[in-house]
């Protein structure tokens, strides 16, 4: 009986991974503070260099004519707006008696509804006496402006009730020529058609003197406008404070350049998609984090555990090497000098049980240009890598940074553990790294990471693999089974071959069931036979 096993789809991974992108984020805060720094100096510097210009301000008690208690600010958004047009500005100058152009003029001053009848003129000028000159003549010019339009209006609407009247006036007058012009006769229509008449008349002179009332009306309602409105706040200059002013513009421009550096850095952060949790560098490079150390010393408080951290990474890595047939190398990325430190480190540690050899495959000189203090191992160039004795144990390190050379990576030795910088390279990058050494068949031991964030929670084990999950493992299994090259795995069951194992990248299988298969307890078909 066959029984097919179907592996349960992983979940899909989120399109922005916000934990990442605020750690991101914070590790930019040199960008953003700077950011923010320059545009408080900005603002700082804008109110020193460029004072605002003297002001004037008043205010205008304006009356309508159809002011009504919910009015929701028409009318006075209305005055606003006439108030900034040249015949305003226009008539405001000839009471200066100056040349100003009107549309120039009008970007000076600004009005603003404070309430449904309350108008405030802020005007600007060279001086103060000009500023609080232009404030006058512009709210005079403004209520003279409001008074005509009151009268003109009231005055037209009642030169129309007053014509409504003399029409019905002249209907009235040939009413009474006609109720004159017939005779008194007992005939019953014509009775009726007196009738008539009479009652006509009698709506003609109801509504000639409705239309007399009204025309009174409309005429009366106009001083009260006119008395209504008038200047409440005579026009004033306003107090213009420089540390007030550079205390305000500095405000703003921190706000403003704060927000404007974190845009900015969240979306350099997701355009250039560079992983700094350990769980995003441990699964683009499928390898397990080991260890962690600052790329600086760090601060006085700091040092004690950095050196411990150092020290427990250096004892780490000395047992993988002593236990390891192969020469291991420490491959670097963005973090040259702290590989540098770290291999010094490794290779005094080593020096106690016979003579080491660093072999420096970096770019720059890092290690074989520098003077060797006292005690130092021998550190020699990659060119010079053949003339190293198989007596003496070899410990390469070198650069996995674009551009490396990645045939030469194997001299350096055929195990690696990668010291990566978080946040130096690329989702893409690293992806590169991790396929290149799988086809150099170069084993990564483990990861350490420089320069990690201090609140990453995440985890950055691999947990889907043997060979990853217990580092080392397909070595052991190698030599217990007769030496050979690290990747050449003898397979437990029926069959007595080796069988080689195909890099988790190129084989297309998950890594639990690529090591699985290479100790031959998984079908290839995922089918389990009974």
């Amino acid at each position: 009986m066959t029984t097919s096993k179907t592996a349960e789809p992983s979940p899909a991974a989120p399109l922005l991974d916000l934990q990442a992108l605020v750690v991101a984020v914070r590790r930019r805060r040199r960008l953003w503070s700077s950011m923010a720094l320059l545009g408080l100096l900005i603002g700082a510097a804008v109110a020193v260099l460029l004072p605002p210009a003297p002001t004037a301000v008043t205010k205008v008690l304006v009356a309508h004519q159809e002011d009504q208690p919910n009015d929701t600010g028409t009318l006075i958004r209305t005055d606003v707006e006439l108030l900034g047009t040249t015949r305003i500005a226009g008539k405001a100058l000839q009471s200066l008696k100056s040349p100003e152009n009107p549309e120039d003029f009008m970007r000076d001053y600004r009005g603003t509804g404070l309430s449904n009848n309350l108008l405030q003129i802020d005007v600007t000028g060279d001086s103060d006496a000009e500023a609080v000159a232009r404030a006058k003549a512009l709210a005079d010019a403004f209520v003279a402006d409001h008074v005509r339009r009151m009268r003109e209006a009231a005055k037209a609407e009642a030169q129309a009730l007053l014509d409504q009247r003399d029409r019905m006036r002249n209907e009235l007058a040939k009413v009474n020529s006609a109720i004159g012009d017939r005779s008194p006769a007992s005939d019953p229509k014509a009775s009726a058609g007196v009738e008539s008449l009479f009652a006509r008349r009698a709506e003609l002179n109801s509504r000639i003197a409705d239309f007399d009332q009204r025309a009174a009306d409309a005429r009366t309602g106009t001083p009260k406008v006119i008395a209504g409105t008038q200047i409440v706040d005579a026009p004033r200059a306003v107090r213009q404070s420089l540390p007030k002013a550079a205390v305000t513009n500095a405000g703003i421009g921190l706000v403003l350049g704060l927000v404007l550096g974190l845009a900015v850095a969240a979306v350099g952060t997701v355009v250039a998609d560079r992983p700094v949790l350990r769980r995003e560098i441990a699964a683009n490079l499928g390898a397990s984090v080991i260890a962690e150390l600052p790329r600086r010393s760090g601060k006085l408080w700091q040092r004690r555990r950095i050196r411990a951290a150092r020290t427990r990474l250096t004892a780490s890595l000395a047992r993988t090497v002593r236990g390891s047939a192969e020469p291991v190398s420490l491959l670097e990325l963005g973090c040259a000098r702290s590989t540098s430190a770290i291999a010094l480190d490794l290779a005094r540690a080593l020096a106690a049980e016979g003579p080491v050899v660093i072999i420096d495959g970096l770019p720059g000189p890092q290690l074989a240009g520098r003077r060797p203090k006292p005690g130092d191992p021998i550190v020699v160039s990659g060119e010079r890598a053949a003339a190293v004795s198989d007596q003496e144990r070899r410990l390469g390190i070198g650069s996995v940074a674009p551009g490396t050379a990645w045939t030469d990576l194997q001299y350096l030795g055929t195990q690696t553990v990668l010291v990566v910088r978080a946040g130096h390279g690329s989702a893409a990058w690293l992806h590169t790294v991790a396929r290149q050494l799988a086809d150099q068949r170069i084993p990564v031991i483990g990861v350490v990471l420089i320069d990690p964030d201090p609140r990453d929670r995440t985890d950055g084990t691999l947990w889907d693999g043997l060979h990853i999950a217990l580092r080392g493992q397909s070595e052991r299994l190698a030599r217990q089974n007769g030496g050979g090259t690290s990747h050449a795995v003898k397979a437990v069951g029926d069959g007595r071959h080796r069988t080689e194992r195909q890099p988790m990248w190129a084989s297309g299988a998950s890594p639990a069931q690529t090591e699985l298969r290479a100790r031959g307890r998984v079908p290839d078909n995922d089918q389990e036979a009974r």
